[in-house]
Parts: structure tokens; sequence; C-alpha cells
């Protein structure tokens, strides 16, 4: 039998070696961002998206090993373990196969199987499968068994009795069910009615049906929320002949006389035991792996939406949109600092439009804005038209932006924005949210429960603790390949760090509050709760720009700064050179030298080395200015004002498994679907497009009355 070892290094393509360095790594309590970024020869560079596969994999790996242990032990207490069993158990790879292997073992409930059996009627059960031409009939086999005293009152009992003993087995045979479950696989067919003409939301699924093999995972999903809002009645059909076919070839041999009373209780099996309990698990599965599907979905969405390109230093105003209660306003600085707070009236019913203007007019003169958030909400698109409007009034120098402020009324309303800012109310802090959002995406997102964010599909209906999982990855993915400033970072980015808690990250503020500014990372080491271990875990990922020490304003790791000062001295550079830029030949003299060569000098791996050349070339590097910028507007279009044929330009804003949805600037995202994507045959549009991308589209139409846009990208090109 394969180890787990063995069997991760054949699924993930990676030598034996570096998966059992990893698993290491992750049983020691190293986070993998850590792992990926500071141990690469140990792990062959694999990356963090991809350990995090492993660590994933190697829990479900270990769970089935500890089942099994389970399922053995239950089974050996019980007398019943046969060496054919123990293979059987042995190398079962799925806990659907060792729950098949179990299920007849397993303690059951009260059965019809189970009261025949008490009455003693298991013998004839199993003479009834094994006889053979010539042999009594039926009744007389079953005479024996008659008892009034155990309520066996005839023979027709008794048969019956020891039929539903055979169709249980029958049922709770691995074989059997296994060749079945492929069965319905091949030929089932899920078939969806509506409850209601008049709905609307379900219409496609009103008289719907696809394959189980071809059932995309949106739409499982999507049927799954209808039959559980009572909007649809779903039911799974399959050939029911063929599969009787596949039972009686199993149980029946052609030389036994009881055939005909055979096949009647296989077809008792299927139609009260089997079929309704493989009906259930194929719809679990379906549920299962769209669920699965549609998490990878949003993972993908979110980690190039946190990536986005900051727009730096630069005077926003946050724009949130109203109507009746005002349209809140917040100009912060381009560090983020707050600099005022307004409320304007532009939209209806008040429509003091050019009350207003006056007052957006002094702001932008008093702080000189040159960028304006809108938030995507209620009135987002009157305020559109308002902030265009007065742009081209004030005459250009300002751009805008409509920002996502999915979350934002969640950030506004939590105990963490009660704390940032205990002066404003709910909505001012979501102005001011929507202000950073566009100045630091991931510094302001990782604010918000990422469920929370808007760029998936479902996902409230998905395995919640699972989706919070895989997305709490993501963002600390993110925020560790980002790096984070210790000096200027709030508690909610700072335990996104690797190996620094909640706790530990409102110690690390408050130590800054109490002694001024960090001035190196060695003072890391003073903060209460923060020890060698979470040292080593987060140096790395924490940046000083203040410090002296031009390392610890860069990505190398503490462990690493002996061999970086050996690498400047082999090279003939300074510390002084390093820190004012006088290194650009720096690879040109590791490549001289040889990375090999150099890396054993400095006493370190290759990957190491490299990481370091990169680091000291280009200290404080954010991977995010390596981006395209983000699309600034400064005028808005219409949807009127769209027709077929036009090209325009939009940002990605979100990628389903059906396409992707792109804003270009009328207010309401227009649909790329999967086929116009691109040229070539494509399984996912994340294969092609991702959250943020700048895209060309071609619109193919516009249906005004259900504000649906249909967009190309393939003939943009």
């Amino acid at each position: 039998m394969e180890t787990i070892i063995q069997i991760l290094s054949r699924e993930l393509g990676q030598k034996e070696e570096y998966v059992k360095n990893v698993v290491a790594l992750l049983d020691e309590g190293n986070t993998v961002p850590f792992i990926a970024r500071y141990r690469k020869e140990l792990h062959g560079t694999m990356d963090d998206q991809l350990i995090r596969e492993l660590a994933d994999r190697l829990a479900y790996l270990r769970s089935l090993d500890e089942k099994r242990a389970d399922i053995l032990a239950s089974i050996e207490e019980q007398g019943k373990l046969t060496d054919e069993l123990r293979a059987a158990l042995a190398n079962a790879q799925t806990l659907a196969a060792l729950d098949d292997l179990y299920r007849p073992f397993r303690p059951k409930r009260r059965t019809r199987a189970s009261v025949a059996r008490e009455k003693g009627l298991e013998p004839l059960a199993k003479a009834l499968l094994a006889a053979r031409a010539p042999s009594p009939t039926a009744e007389e086999l079953a005479a024996p068994y008659i008892s009034a005293e155990k309520g066996v009152e005839s023979a027709a009992d008794a048969l019956a009795g020891a039929g539903d003993i055979i169709a249980e087995d029958i049922s709770d045979d691995a074989s059997i069910r296994t060749g079945l479950r492929a069965h319905i696989r091949r030929t089932g067919v899920i078939k969806t009615a509506g409850t209601d003409e008049n709905d609307t939301v379900y219409a496609m699924y009103h008289d719907f049906s696809e394959p189980v093999g071809k059932l995309q995972s949106h739409r499982v999903l999507a049927i799954n929320r209808g039959e559980k809002e009572g909007k649809l009645k779903v039911t799974l059909s399959v050939d029911d002949e063929k599969a009787l076919v596949t039972l009686n070839r199993a149980v029946l041999h052609p030389k036994n006389p009881f055939c005909p009373l055979l096949r009647e209780i296989c077809a008792d099996a299927w139609s009260r035991l089997l079929f309704p309990s493989l009906e259930r698990e194929t719809r679990n599965e379906l549920t299962d792996a769209a669920s699965e599907q549609a998490i990878r979905t949003f993972a993908l969405n979110l980690r190039p939406l946190l990536m986005q390109p900051p727009v730096k230093n630069r005077v926003t105003l946050g724009f949130d949109p109203a109507y009746r209660t005002g349209c809140k306003l917040a100009v912060v600085d381009g560090t983020g600092k707050v600099l005022e707070t307004a409320v304007i009236y532009p939209t209806p019913p008040h429509k003091k439009i050019e009350e207003a203007k006056k007052t957006l007019r002094r702001l932008c003169d008093k702080h000189k804005i040159t960028c304006v958030a809108i938030g995507n909400g209620t009135a987002s698109k009157e305020s559109e038209l308002f902030v265009a409007d007065f742009i081209r009034e004030y005459g250009g120098g300002i751009d805008y932006m409509v920002v996502s402020e999915a979350g934002a009324s969640v950030y506004s309303a939590s105990k963490l924005g009660a704390e940032e800012f205990p002066d404003f109310d709910v909505s001012l802090r979501s102005a001011v949210s929507i202000a950073r959002r566009l100045q630091d995406p991931l510094a302001e997102l990782v604010k918000i429960d990422p469920k929370a964010i808007g760029v998936g599909q479902y996902q409230h209906d998905m395995p919640q603790a699972r989706l919070s999982e895989a997305l709490d990855g993501v963002v600390e993915d993110c925020v560790n390949a980002v790096g984070v400033d210790l000096n200027t970072a709030s508690p909610a980015l700072l335990s996104r760090v690797a190996g620094v808690s909640a706790t530990v990250s409102k110690n690390i503020t408050a130590y800054r509050e109490q002694n001024g500014r960090f001035g190196s990372r060695k003072q890391l080491l003073k903060v209460k709760g923060l020890g060698p271990k979470a040292f080593e875990q987060c140096a790395g990922f924490l940046r000083v720009p203040e410090s002296e020490n031009l390392l610890d304003r860069t990505g190398v790791h503490p462990e690493s700064y002996a061999a970086a000062g050996t690498l400047l001295t082999l090279c003939g550079y300074t510390a002084e050179d390093a820190a004012n830029g006088k290194i650009s030949e720096l690879s040109a003299r590791v490549k001289e030298l040889g990375a090999e060569n150099a890396a054993a000098r400095c006493g370190v791996g290759v990957p190491t080395l490299l990481d370091i050349v990169s680091e000291l070339q280009k200290p404080g590097r954010d991977p995010r200015d390596e981006l395209p910028p983000p699309l600034l507007r400064s005028d808005v279009l219409d949807l009127a004002d769209l027709k077929p044929g036009m090209k325009l330009q939009g940002t990605v804003r979100n990628v389903a498994d059906f396409g992707a949805f792109v804003d270009i600037g009328v207010h309401q995202d227009g649909l790329v679907h999967i086929s116009q994507i691109c040229n070539q045959f494509i399984k996912h549009p994340s294969e092609a497009v991702t959250v943020g991308d700048i895209v060309d589209v071609v619109v193919l139409s516009v249906d005004p009355k259900s504000h649906r846009i249909s967009l190309s990208i393939k003939q943009a090109k």
C-alpha cells in the first residue's frame, strides 16, 4: 500500500523528498507563507497555493487513515474481520469506499431485515441464495422456519422475511453499490420542475433536465437553492431496467431455481433501499463538487481583487451614495488619513445639485482632491452622473472610479469600524472605507470577512467553515506576498501576517502607541506574546521603512542577514552602496561568480540567494506596482448610449463558471459569456481573465428592460 507521502508525491507531481519536508514543516507549526517564501530549498520552490493544496489533501488522507483504523478495530471487535476484508479496507482510497465496506458491519437502527434476523430467518435467506437445481420448493425450504411464537405464521411470512434480509445484504454490498453508483453517473438525469408559474428567478429551471455527468456546478447550486426555497421540485431519473440487469447479474446464479423470486427481491432492494440511498449520495456528491468549484472560483476572484494596484499618493474623496439621507463624503490624504467629512443632497428626493457642487468645489480647492471613489450601491448611478458633470464644470484634473462597496456596511457597523472611527456615524465610516479601497484595496479589504466582499457565486449555499478556511488562506497569502509596514499597519492587517494572532496584532499596535515607531525588526521580540517562533514566522513579512538597517526594509529574513552581508562583500559592495541604490550590477556579478558557488560561500541555497539579490536591488518593492493601474474615468455613459458593435474598455469585476462580468462605466456590469472570451476552447473563464483585468469589449446586445448587457472580448481583438 502506498504511504501518504507517496500518494501526495504522485498526485501533486512533486518529489517525495520535497513532500516529506513540507509535511514535516507543517507538523512543526510553520505557516504556509513562511514555508513558501523562506524554505524553498526544502520544497523545490512550491508556491503557497500548491502547499495549501498539499495541506488540505494531507488532512484528508490522515482522516482517511484514522477512519480506516477505527473501522478495522470495530469489525475485529465483532469477530468478523477476514484477510480479504482487511486487504479491501487497506486499498480503499476514499471515505465513500470505506463507508461501503463498513456498511454491513455498522450498527443499524431496527429495520425489516433486523426483525427477520431476530426471527431466525437468516439461514433461510442463505439457503435461497445458495440453492441449485434440483432443489426443494421455496415453501418446503421455508416450512422449518414457521413459528407462531416468533411471529412467522406461514411459509409466505418466512420467505418475505428472508427476502428482506437478502435485500438489505444486497444494498450493503460494496461492489454492488460501486457498480450501481457508476451506472447512475453514466445514465442519471437531473430533472426540475417549477412550482410557481410566475417565478422569474428560476424560470430556466421550470422544465429542465440534464445528465448528471454534464451538470455544471453553478447549475447544481442554483437548483439546490430553488429546491430549498420551494420554487423547484427536483428528481433524479435513471434507467431502472439496466440497473436491475446489473443487480441481477451480481446476485443470481443461472442454476438457482428461485431466480424469479430473487428477481423480485432485487427489484425491491433497488427501489426501496439502493436507489433512494444512491440518489442521496449522488445529490450530495454533486453538491460537494459544486461547492468546491464555487470555493475555488471565489478564491480565484479574491486573489486578484486583493492584489489590485493601489492608487498611491493621491488625495481621494470617498463618495457613499444615498437618496433620502444624503450622500456621505470623506476626504482622505495619500496615506489614508481622514481630512474632512461632509454630507450633500444631489440625488432625489432633495436634488440640491448646485448646493452639492458648491460643497464639492470647496473640498477640491481646499484639499487638492485628484480622485473620487464612488460606492456602487443605492443611488450610485445618479451620483456618478453628478460627479462626472461636476468634473466637467470644474475643468478636469480629477478622475473617478466606481468602487465595489460590498462589505462596507459590514465593516462600518463592526466593532473594528467603531474602534477606528468612534466619532463617526456608520455611513461616514463607509465613505472612508470606499476612499481607502481605491487607495489600497488590500489594506482596506482585510478588515472585512472575505465572504462579504462579493466576488463569488452562491457563497451562502456552501459549507461556511470550508469557504472561510479557503478565503482566509488567500487573504493571508496576498498580505504576506505584498509585505506590511510595521509602523502604519492596522491590527486587522497585522493579524493576517504569518505567525501573528489577533491578540499579538493588538499588542503590536499597543507597543507602537506606548513606545513610538519601531526602529528595527528586533524590537518585535519586546512585544508581549511574540516569542521566537512567532518572530521566525512573521519577521520577513514585516517591513520597517524607518530602520537604519536596509535589510529591515526588505523581504530578506533576519536569519539571512549575515548571508546578505557576505554576498555584498563577495560582489565588491558595501551596505552603504546598497542603501544608496548603487548595486545595479549585483545580478551580473552573481552570475560571474556562479549562483551555486555564491550560495555555498554565503551559506544558503540558490533560491534564497536569488531572493536576496532581488530584494537588495528593489528594497521594499510592492509586487502590485508591476500590474496595470486601475481604469479611472472622467465621464459617464448611460445604458441608452450603448449600441451593438460599440467598442469600449472595461474592468473585470467578477468571474463565474459561465463567464465574466465587466464594468464598462454604465453602472450595470455586462456579461461576457465564456464562449465570447477568446477564440480558443477554455474550460473556465479564469483561464483567460481575472478580476481587475482591463479589457477591450464589443457590445453584442442591450436589453434595457432587464438591464442586461451582452459583451464580447474575442470580437474586440
